[in-house]
């Protein structure tokens, strides 16, 4: 290249790059999601007031028995001194916490299992794709990914995006299709074998919240949970069975079942299904016992460090008696998220936290709180990072990949 030609391919990549053209779409995008955070900090809730020193009661309007503290319908005003809820923002719930170094410590702790959860996933990445992503990239790859997640509805789920976005780094189609198909495999893997290992360890008797019991779609959470899991079981079973035994049979198994009348409005998508699996199939097929063995320990790592997180938020506001069943109750709860309408659960999640761990921790009127340190990390941290790695990462890849 000659020494004119350098300079014009510097002045334009400076161009590319100026700090205008990457800070606007960034700005804009952070300003969504503070505005989200914003909203939800200002929104308007009922905690328990201390000795009964509320000024609103509470009223089961619905019938159902359960206490929901977002529904100003179920509370009416009464004098100042003689109700047992107070009406509060979220935000002046966390301004009420008596914070200490302790707190600090038990925070600094979350924001590390964080990092390892999404370390545990980053490094998962790089084994799925055989090394040809490299670190920066399987990043990258990562938190956009959350980021679709956090966009999309909880039961569509960010991997048609991710399948775009492992493309556009230079992954070609077989194998972007089966990273994504193996990574959501392991997921439920992880899911379906900690099940039963944590309620053989804490039992049954208090794992399922009596307050919850027709608060989600008028069923038991005992029932919701066993529809969710063995439909969970079934699928893992399904893919794992379609991906190293028969692809090509449970391809046609597949479309055979899909001709049925009632069923045939979604054979164009378990087509695609059903080629997923074939190609899925064919690029993992031969793999050695150690690729198997490190994804799935980075998976069990990440996940393992994202349900610890609430245990050390928790921490940070009061003692908890059993960390082993808090741990558990997330089990059942992410069923409930899993399936949410809701763009990454939002409004589900905070409502579900509420129910599931308001009778276990021994101050109620902070459950607000820790919700919402819970979805700092978990969920609005996504939102940030992918608003800030989004621009740069399509000017990075424009001319390579799919895209």
């Amino acid at each position: 290249m000659s020494e004119a030609g350098k300079v014009t391919d510097e002045n334009d990549l400076r161009k590319t790059f100026s700090l205008r053209k990457v800070l606007v779409p960034v700005l804009i995008g952070m300003l969504a999601a503070g505005w989200l955070l914003w909203r939800d900090l200002g929104k308007e809730r009922f905690e328990r007031a201390v000795n009964g020193q509320g000024d609103h009661r509470w009223t089961d309007q619905n019938g159902n028995g359960i206490v929901d503290l977002t529904n100003a319908a179920e509370f009416i005003p009464v004098q100042a001194g003689t109700g047992d809820f107070v009406k509060m923002s979220t935000g002046a719930v966390l301004r009420t916490i008596d914070w200490t170094w302790h707190s600090t410590l038990w925070i600094f702790l979350a924001i590390i299992a964080t990092a390892f959860r999404d370390l545990g996933y980053i490094f998962r990445i790089r084994v799925l794709s055989d090394g040809h992503l490299n670190w920066r990239q399987a990043f990258n790859v990562t938190f956009l990914w959350e980021f679709a997640s956090a966009l999309t509805p909880s039961v569509v789920g960010g991997s048609g995006i991710a399948m775009f976005i492992i493309g556009r780094e230079g992954i070609e189609l077989g194998r972007a299709t089966a990273i994504v198909l193996v990574t959501a495999l392991m997921d439920e893997l992880f899911y379906v074998i900690m099940v039963p290992l944590l309620f053989l360890a804490v039992g049954m008797q208090d794992l399922f919240p009596a307050q919850l019991d027709h608060a989600f779609w008028g069923l038991p959470i005992k029932t919701i949970f066993i529809i969710g899991y063995l439909f969970i079981l079934a699928l893992v079973l399904a893919i794992f069975y379609g991906v190293f035994f028969r692809p090509r049979a449970f391809k046609f198994a597949l479309l055979r079942v899909f001709k049925l009348p009632f069923l045939r409005r979604w054979r164009p998508e378990v087509i695609q299904v059903g080629d997923d699996i074939v190609t899925t199939s064919s690029e993992l097929r031969g793999k050695p016992k150690r690729f198997w063995v490190k994804a799935f320990a980075a998976t069990c790592f990440s996940w393992a460090n994202r349900f610890l997180v609430v245990n050390l938020i928790v921490a940070a506001f009061f003692p908890v008696s059993d960390h082993l069943l808090l741990y558990a109750r997330q089990l059942i709860m992410w069923v409930i998220l899993l399936i949410s309408p809701t763009p990454g659960g939002s409004g589900i999640a905070e409502i579900a936290f509420s129910g599931f761990f308001g009778d276990i921790l021994p101050a109620v009127g902070y459950i607000g709180a820790v919700a919402v340190v819970w979805r700092l990390l978990s969920y609005y941290l996504y939102l940030f990072m992918g608003t800030v790695i989004l621009p740069r990462w399509l000017r990075n890849t424009a001319g390579s990949g799919r895209a």
